[in-house]
């Protein structure tokens, strides 16, 4: 079939349309992983009697692909991003729906890193897609549509297992298999009901790296070391210390959920009015105040009510991270979008490699200390952002380059 045109696309009924795509693997993706993650501390504590170590090193193994993403530059001379996007969600649906028949630890790393695969190829090049099919005018504010349907997606996954875990007494094998399965089977779909669309910039594949890209590397590297201590051990603690059941903190999911679906679309509309920088310094302000409280859990013995409301606001915070897409988006030649989002979800996953096992040897002795390095990356990315411009482009990329260009003029 020949591919069709951005533009030859909106003449095809809405729903066939790029951005019908974009909220079709939306929706489909969180099914299979945001189940295999509101099951997974429950089904390894349970299944393979996991402690804090050994959580550390499922994650720095799940984390492995993503540091490897880099490949889909490689990839992408002989595939189509979109094909391998729909690729990689069948790979992560599959993976995930087979994770409950092998209950060992090395079973678990081995799906694991499979499921990996598929993920970190998706997100890679999903990030792709978005900030090429989407007009720079409107991205904020899709992007928080997208962030909503993702959220009700998962809402839907989460209330069924909240609602029938006890009731039927369901297995982790049945609702691995269930919601690995819709992934794959809505991605395999995908295949025969959207034509293969045409950005207008051709992407350049090999490896880039710009220096007028340095603060965007810097930002997305402190993203994925903090985002990894809240993944791995913000959830963990819920169990661990606290005890929640897999319908208890899947119900902790579900709020963040809920809110995320009305909070999300606002979240773009205030990057689009408030601008990239006083977004993000609102989101690292607040992320400093939620890491410390945690480590508060552990020093003054709060609660699991403070617990479970950190959790919620950390959710929010983290939705604001799509200001550092469009950044990002105004920033970059048009061409350089797809080896730059390969190149930076890399950069993101470098820490993601040894952080969580090196950090789960400290929380064997001292949990606290774990949000505490989680405040200070939150600290580093605050100062950080302070050098992002009012309003980015090709040329203003950051505050430094200012006197730079005026130099020059």
């Amino acid at each position: 079939m020949k591919p069709v045109t951005l533009q030859d696309a909106q003449a095809l009924p809405l729903w066939r349309r790029p951005i019908a795509l974009l909220f079709v693997m939306a929706i489909a993706m969180p099914i299979a992983f945001s189940t295999w993650s509101a099951l997974l501390n429950n089904f390894v504590i349970e299944a393979a009697g996991f402690d804090g170590s050994d959580i550390g090193w499922l994650h720095t193994v799940r984390e492995i692909p993503g540091f490897f993403a880099v490949g889909v530059i490689a990839i992408i001379i002989f595939m189509r991003e979109q094909v391998l996007g729909l690729v990689s969600l069948i790979m992560l649906g599959v993976a995930s729906g087979i994770t409950a028949w092998f209950p060992s630890m090395g079973g678990i790393l081995t799906l694991t890193m499979l499921s990996s695969i598929g993920f970190h190829y998706y997100e890679t090049v999903n990030q792709s897609l978005q900030l090429q099919w989407i007009d720079k005018k409107r991205a904020p504010q899709m992007l928080g549509w997208l962030l909503a349907a993702g959220s009700g997606a998962t809402l839907l996954a989460y209330g069924a297992i909240v609602l029938t875990w006890e009731t039927f007494g369901l297995s982790y094998n049945f609702v691995y298999l269930a919601s690995g399965g819709l992934t794959a089977l809505i991605a395999l779909a995908c295949f025969f009901i959207y034509p293969q669309f045409d950005a207008p910039h051709p992407q350049l594949k090999k490896m880039i790296l710009r220096k007028r890209y340095w603060l965007y590397y810097a930002l997305q590297f402190m993203a994925g070391a903090r985002r990894q201590i809240f993944l791995v051990f913000a959830g963990f603690m819920m169990v661990e210390r606290f005890g929640f059941e897999v319908h208890e903190i899947t119900a902790l999911f579900l709020i963040n959920l809920v809110i995320n679906i009305f909070v999300a679309p606002l979240m773009g509309r205030a990057v689009a009015y408030f601008g990239e920088q006083r977004t993000l310094l609102f989101e690292y302000a607040g992320l400093v105040a939620v890491f410390l409280a945690y480590g508060g859990i552990y020093w003054f013995g709060w609660g699991v009510v403070i617990a479970a409301g950190l959790y919620v606001l950390d959710h929010i915070f983290f939705a604001l991270a799509l200001a550092l897409k469009t950044y990002f988006q105004k920033i970059a030649d048009p061409g350089d979008i797809a080896p730059t989002a390969a190149v930076a979800f890399t950069i993101n996953h470098i820490a993601a490699v040894f952080l969580p096992a090196l950090l789960g040897y400290l929380w064997l002795t001292s949990p606290s200390a774990v949000f505490i390095a989680a405040a200070g990356m939150a600290t580093i990315s605050l100062l950080l952002a302070l050098l992002i411009p009012r309003h980015p482009a090709p040329g203003n990329e950051t505050r430094l380059t200012k006197p730079v260009l005026a130099a020059a003029e």
